[in-house]
């Protein structure tokens, strides 16, 4: 199978995160993904290799073409530790850990994107730009402060719900406090 529709859907949704969260080039953003729930079956319990396989693909291939750094949940069996390139983990500073996901320990996803990165790297954390949550893998831990909840319409990756989320600057100062215009 090449799971071309549950591709396309998500690339449609880094496109539209992209798009309405206005991320600059360098932003990093999270995959969270069950391929159970994608392929219609409950979290955890019936992994897809192949589908980790295209969705990861469709995921770097997204976030290259908009300038992102792409970063992948891992399950909890790996303490939802972040898999993405070297170099990312380098640039931000994170605590690297050792490990390497396997679809029944980390997810079939982030497996499948260990072997795509050049240099792959886990972190142990991270406070991205904006995440992507396919199947209600909860993302949500990895986002920097401020997170602001994101809907696109009729969002779904397969059978999974899509959420999504992205982080704005903390206001500051109180009622007498001027904000400059951005997101």
């Amino acid at each position: 199978m090449t799971y071309k529709q549950e591709s396309e859907q998500l690339t449609a949704c880094v496109d539209f995160l992209a798009e309405q969260a206005r991320l600059k080039p360098g932003a990093v953003v999270v995959l969270g993904c069950s391929t159970s729930e994608v392929a219609g079956g409950v979290i955890g319990k019936a992994s897809v290799p192949d589908l980790g396989q295209a969705l990861a693909q469709a995921m770097l291939e997204a976030c290259a073409r908009l300038g992102l750094r792409p970063a992948f949940q891992c399950c909890e069996h790996l303490n939802r530790a972040l898999l993405m390139e070297q170099s990312t983990l380098d640039s931000l500073g994170l605590l690297q850990v050792n490990a390497r996901p396997m679809p029944k320990a980390g997810g079939s996803v982030p497996a499948a994107a260990y072997d795509l990165f050049t240099q792959p790297a886990l972190a142990s954390s991270i406070q991205a730009d904006a995440a992507i949550d396919v199947g209600l893998t909860l993302v949500g831990m990895h986002i920097r402060p401020v997170a602001v909840p994101l809907r696109m319409p009729g969002a779904q990756v397969g059978h999974a719900p899509v959420v999504m989320a992205y982080s704005r600057l903390p206001y500051i100062g109180g009622e007498r406090a001027q904000y400059v215009a951005k997101r």
